[in-house]
């Protein structure tokens, strides 16, 4: 598929902005929205008195994380169920440790000293401000069927993130993606107005799809065996829409497969410019990026239909 100027891609700035800005952070939002995005891309937690908050991990993560005394955590933890939201306003996620592999992955992220990790709300309310009305929210459950005491319930996650989204009058503009397929299945009964992403990999560091065993914890009772090993297949026999895949995991086949099903393909975590290229020329609906200013620049250059920038102060 040739790019022109009516192939609208679906930019979506990863955490924000990660290869900019702390990820997941008001700041990392307010520098995508600055570049210019279709969709903010960021994970939730739940506070232990129930407030969804904008993280990737589970438990504080120490490679990001200061603690009160201002000294870098030495392990992970605690679990954001374990705190309240006032409790864990106490930690500061403006930085990466220097002495991080992570450090090392974004040379270019910017520090942005005492920043916390937000609400949802607050995110919401940024983009009000920003006066961007058509940017999108695609918002990741941090949830694993592996680790039930590290989080709430799937049911109860899911209806928390359900509330927040009614309650900011964004469910129009707002998908809910997860490699935990449960609390998918619980969106589209109870709020089908909210589109729902699901996330794969097959890769080394995480299957959630396990083709190789008799079924999958992550997958809410589908097994891809039932739908002749394909993937898109299974999805849309769970009622999806849209697929999420890990970049190393996609062909050009798959893509073309999950296309004749009338499945958008949303591309996860895309940051060298040739790929992105190939994922244009593939006709994926969306890519996420760590670096959503070089995924737009590939996107104009090959004639794709650009989002505005809405600068804002976070």
């Amino acid at each position: 598929m040739a790019a022109t100027g009516t192939y609208a891609l679906d930019l979506q700035g990863h955490r924000g902005a990660r290869g900019l800005a702390p990820e997941n952070t008001l700041p990392a939002f307010a520098r995508a929205l600055a570049i210019g995005v279709t969709t903010l891309e960021m994970d939730c937690a739940i506070t232990k008195d129930g407030v969804v908050v904008v993280s990737h991990d589970p438990e504080l993560n120490p490679d990001i994380t200061r603690g009160p005394d201002g000294k870098w955590l030495e392990k992970g933890g605690p679990a954001i169920w374990s705190l309240t939201y006032q409790e864990l306003q106490r930690y500061d996620i403006g930085r990466i440790n220097s002495r991080s592999a992570y450090a090392k992955r974004f040379p270019k992220q910017q520090a942005v000293d005492g920043t916390r990790i937000p609400r949802l709300a607050d995110v919401f309310a940024l983009v009000r401000k920003s006066g961007n009305d058509t940017v999108r929210f695609n918002i990741e459950t941090k949830i694993s069927p592996l680790a039930p005491a590290e989080t709430t319930s799937p049911e109860d996650f899911a209806r928390e993130l359900i509330s927040a989204v009614r309650l900011a009058g964004m469910a129009e503009r707002t998908a809910i993606q997860s490699f935990d397929w449960r609390t998918l299945a619980l969106v589209q009964k109870e709020a089908p107005e909210i589109a729902t992403v699901y996330l794969t990999t097959v890769s080394g560091f995480m299957d959630n799809i396990q083709a190789d065993k008799p079924g999958s914890p992550w997958t809410a009772g589908h097994r891809v065996r039932d739908h002749g090993g394909s993937v898109p297949r299974m999805i849309k026999a769970a009622g999806g829409a849209v697929w999420s895949p890990y970049r190393g995991d996609l062909t050009r086949e798959a893509v073309k497969e999950a296309q004749g099903l009338s499945l958008k393909v949303v591309v996860w975590t895309v940051n060298d410019p040739a790929e992105m290229r190939r994922l244009i020329k593939w006709g994926v609906h969306g890519i996420i990026s760590d670096r959503p200013d070089l995924l737009r620049k590939v996107a104009g250059e090959m004639g794709v239909s650009l989002p505005r920038p809405t600068p804002v102060m976070p």
